[in-house]
């Protein structure tokens, strides 16, 4: 009981924790337990009928295996770009740190717009793709390069503050005693940065799926080809079909959860690792 007196420049604990559970059931489980209690009041079938329909299953596919490649993509070359500003000094490195932030500023829309403007068979890049039988705009790639877009952030924010901890002093070691840069980067850093490099990919996932603004612009919004989860959720709200919005938001939901639980066991094990090595 005395770790709750402690003393703090907030109220004591009791006031404190009532207002963060009434602050979290308000703005959070609230709104979630009306969509959970919304969808049970379907029957089984119906439940069953609007999430395995071939329409709803054709935006799994896009929403999954879009946000799934875009986070491989943003894996790699989130890393490449940690180690580029983490390892190395070179004029404007401080303007493009700050540019990675971007697409957490930038609304969503005014993302999707601007590529659709490159893309596009008239674009800046889309018109010399388009010779070549490459089409970006409206087709599942350019869904997947909006989800890239708006993921890297993700990958290399979690990434930098596990590269700065890095023990250098072992790579000069490792160095000093014959490694070769393969081994040393095995054995040292990747081990270092992987569950920080798990947690970045785990992140993008998730955004990537419940990622609506910037991908409808792009998309081209065709049922079956190039819709998304979320806008279907939106077509089915137009349509005042709230059960079946609620019935595809619970899917959408369900995946969230299991999302969060995976970033949670993985610093769980980055904490792990973190203690065992101080060890």
């Amino acid at each position: 009981m005395n770790g709750f007196r402690e003393p703090s420049v907030l109220p004591g604990f009791g006031l404190t924790l009532g207002f963060a559970t009434f602050f979290l059931s308000a703005i959070v489980l609230l709104p979630l337990a009306a969509l959970v209690l919304k969808t049970a009041s379907m029957s089984w079938a119906d439940f069953v009928d609007v999430v395995s329909s071939p329409r709803a299953l054709a935006s799994y596919r896009l929403s999954f295996g879009a946000s799934l490649v875009a986070a491989l993509i943003n894996t790699v070359f989130g890393f490449i770009v940690a180690w580029t500003l983490v390892r190395y000094d070179f004029p404007g490195r401080k303007i493009l740190d700050a540019m990675i932030d971007m697409p957490f500023a930038l609304p969503t829309a005014v993302s999707g717009i601007a590529l659709t403007a490159v893309f596009a068979q008239n674009g800046w890049i889309g018109q010399y793709l388009e010779p070549y039988g490459i089409k970006v705009a409206y087709t599942w790639l350019g869904v997947t390069v909006a989800l890239t877009l708006i993921g890297l952030p993700f990958v290399v924010r979690s990434v930098q503050p596990s590269l700065l901890e890095v023990q250098r002093d072992l790579e000069d070691a490792a160095e000093t005693l014959g490694a070769t840069p393969l081994y040393i980067f095995r054995r040292i850093i990747f081990p270092t940065v992987l569950p920080a490099l798990a947690s970045g990919f785990t992140l993008a996932f998730a955004r990537g799926i419940g990622e609506y603004g910037s991908v409808i612009f792009i998309a081209g919004n065709l049922p079956m080809k190039t819709e998304i989860t979320p806008l279907l959720i939106v077509i089915k709200l137009e349509e005042f079909d709230y059960n079946g919005a609620a019935a595809l938001g619970f899917v959408l939901l369900a995946m969230s959860f299991v999302m969060l639980l995976s970033i949670n066991l993985v610093q769980a094990w980055a904490r792990r690792g973190v203690v065992t090595a101080r060890r």
